[in-house]
């Protein structure tokens, strides 16, 4: 099976964005006290820097939002056995569910609709299969057989997940959800909100994906670099970002065979993965939303993408065509 790369983040910070994460209005530099914490969130490094003029209180910020993540994994992880999604996908249904995994479902549906169901976090089914069929000795490269294939494709819908604040429940045995392309903006607009409480009013919070507060401590915007997948280190372009969240997506990411006809991305609607683009950043009010988009916009034709765009205030799309190595579509909410 070809793994390359983490996972399918492919952002950068500017060094001199990340240096100044808190810092109060009106204090220098060398009067703060700096705080680091780095860990990881739902399996994606994940770091976080403030400068604050109370060491205690920066600490406390910080030892406050680590619980935070920890607590939320325990909701969302799909590798933790004793996590709420991991109970649901044994069991097929869960009673009395965390409000969070309601909120989640709730931005899915949404995201579900707006894009025709290219979002869809029920394709875990697809997950296990290619897993399952590559993981093999010398797996067929064109990848399961189609019945297989097809009968993983019946378990896959949101429109067959029923949930409401008291209970979730799949309507077709085998069934399973992946929230791995929300939970993790679900987790950083959590954060974020944390800070916010706190008092934070200038920071950049990256849990997963990245999400600003405010601009930085010298007035000017937060700087983003979106990764060249096709180049270590190199950078397909860089974005300036004020009070929002930024994430993106690539095939690249996570490959089930050599060629990349199968990979992370998969689409509901056929099982195969994310082809079109080299990466997919959006640029959105929150976290959770640009986190599912990124994931929806890979897998959408141009058009589809622009359209949807339109309809959404404050929302960015930048859209790296495979097979060009020109500067990205461009697309703004009017």
């Amino acid at each position: 099976m070809a793994h390359l790369l983490d996972r399918r983040r492919f952002i950068s910070i500017a060094a001199s964005a990340a240096g100044m994460a808190l810092l109060p209005s009106g204090a220098s530099a060398k009067d703060m006290q700096t705080v680091t914490w780095e860990g990881r969130a739902l399996g994606a490094a994940a770091r976080m820097t403030l400068h604050h003029p109370e060491r205690r209180a920066a600490e406390e910020l910080i030892r406050q939002a680590v619980v935070e993540t920890e607590r939320l994994e325990r909701i969302f992880s799909l590798y933790r056995p004793d996590s709420a999604l991991s109970e649901l996908n044994r069991v097929g249904a869960l009673a009395m569910p965390p409000t969070e995994l309601v909120a989640v479902l709730e931005t899915s549906r949404d995201v579900w609709n707006l894009t025709d169901g290219a979002f869809d976090p029920t394709v875990q089914p697809l997950w296990t299969l290619l897993a399952d069929h590559f993981g093999r000795a010398k797996p067929d490269p064109s990848g399961p057989p189609r019945e297989r294939l097809g009968e993983a494709l019946q378990r896959v819908g949101l429109d067959k997940v029923a949930f409401s604040a008291s209970r979730i429940a799949f309507t077709r045995v085998g069934m399973a959800l992946t929230l791995n392309g929300i939970a993790q903006g679900f987790i950083t607009d959590r954060i974020v909100d944390l800070l916010r409480r706190g008092g934070v009013t200038k920071t950049l919070v990256d849990m997963g994906e990245i999400r600003t507060i405010g601009l930085r401590p010298d007035g000017s915007p937060w700087t983003v670099g979106i990764e060249d997948p096709r180049h270590e280190g190199g950078l397909a372009t860089v974005l300036e970002v004020e009070d929002k969240a930024v994430a993106t997506s690539s095939g690249e990411g996570f490959r089930f065979d050599a060629a990349g006809r199968f990979n992370h991305l998969i689409d509901p609607r056929s099982g195969l993965g994310a082809l079109r683009y080299r990466s997919v950043a959006v640029v959105a009010p929150d976290a959770t939303s640009a986190d599912a988009l990124s994931t929806a916009f890979s897998l959408l034709e141009p058009d589809e993408v622009r359209r949807i765009v339109k309809r959404r205030p404050g929302l960015r799309a930048y859209l790296f065509d495979r097979s060009k190595p020109v500067a990205p579509l461009v697309f703004e909410a009017g």
